[in-house]
């Protein structure tokens, strides 16, 4: 694909890699349905357990496969309307919140401790309900992968499980949400959480799924991309922060992110405009 002139639009590198990507998820699954059918044939001739285990296993893969095949067709299709000149700004996170037929989602990954890592959001909305669980250290990204469980909540009952978070989505004009654990064989190292205007949004199939395509094939498995596109915001600025602000008032690491975490609460800013601030001198802030 060229721009008007025979130039490269910059949109064309992303497109090939997402194309090139979705191709081979594609082999994958064939390959995963091929042996689920073998085994299939197995288990009919046998009746051994050990086959119908085994196409199951397979057939999982090999839709997870298919799945994450989905997105990136998606997402390359969405790039090239954009290159076309159709205007809208085409996110990775945009395609996973359209699959999952929700308004916004976002991809949260954790550290041992449940802090936020990285985050990639389909929109400001997004990004802003990430931003107040992060502030707040609650939230259901937290608890879905504290708990290796899907979380959901709707209306009244958001307020009620997380207080000040739940009445912050609310503000947002937010009245569901649903967060779902990104399972590896490591454990647990994140979570999708899809949001909704619409009360009563009810967890389905798909939203398992994309989360499992996006764990196993698209952040930790082969050919794997865990900037998304470069659309993966670590909070390296925000822990940079700390350290900072740490030596400056002389106070533990936990206790100087806390307080930037207060600060960007209670001032309605994003933890990294805080935390820039304080890096660059521009802020100062006492204990």
């Amino acid at each position: 694909m060229t721009a008007q002139g025979g130039s490269s639009h910059p949109a064309d590198g992303q497109i090939g890699i997402a194309l090139r990507r979705a191709a081979l998820a594609a082999e994958r699954a064939a390959r995963q349905r091929a042996s689920a059918e073998r085994h299939e044939r197995l288990a009919g001739e046998t009746g051994r357990e050990f086959h119908v285990a085994m196409a199951a296993m397979h057939r999982r893969v090999a839709e997870r496969h298919l799945i994450a095949a989905q997105l990136q067709k998606k997402y390359a299709y969405g790039l090239a309307d954009r290159s076309a000149g159709s205007g809208a700004r085409h996110l990775f996170m945009a395609t996973v919140a359209e699959t999952c037929g929700t308004s916004s989602a976002a991809l949260t990954l954790v550290g041992a401790d449940m802090a936020q890592l990285a985050l990639a959001a389909s929109d400001q909305l997004a990004r802003n309900a990430q931003d107040l669980e992060f502030v707040l250290s609650m939230g259901p990204a937290r608890d879905a992968a504290e708990s290796c469980r899907t979380v959901c909540a709707s209306g009244p009952a958001m307020e009620e499980r997380w207080p000040g978070y739940g009445a912050g989505l609310a503000e947002l004009g937010l009245a569901s949400v649903i967060a779902l654990p990104l399972k590896s064989q490591a454990g647990c190292v994140g979570a999708l959480t899809v949001f909704d205007p619409r009360p009563g949004l009810a967890e389905s199939g798909v939203f398992g799924k994309v989360a499992d395509a996006l764990a196993e094939s698209m952040l930790l498995g082969p050919d794997a991309d865990p900037g998304l596109y470069g659309e993966t915001d670590h909070r390296a600025v925000v822990h940079q922060a700390a350290g900072v602000l740490s030596e400056q008032i002389h106070c533990s690491l936990d206790n100087a992110l806390s307080l930037i975490k207060a600060r960007a609460f209670s001032w309605g800013e994003s933890p990294e405009s805080v935390a820039r601030r304080i890096v660059s001198g521009d802020l100062k802030l006492h204990y």
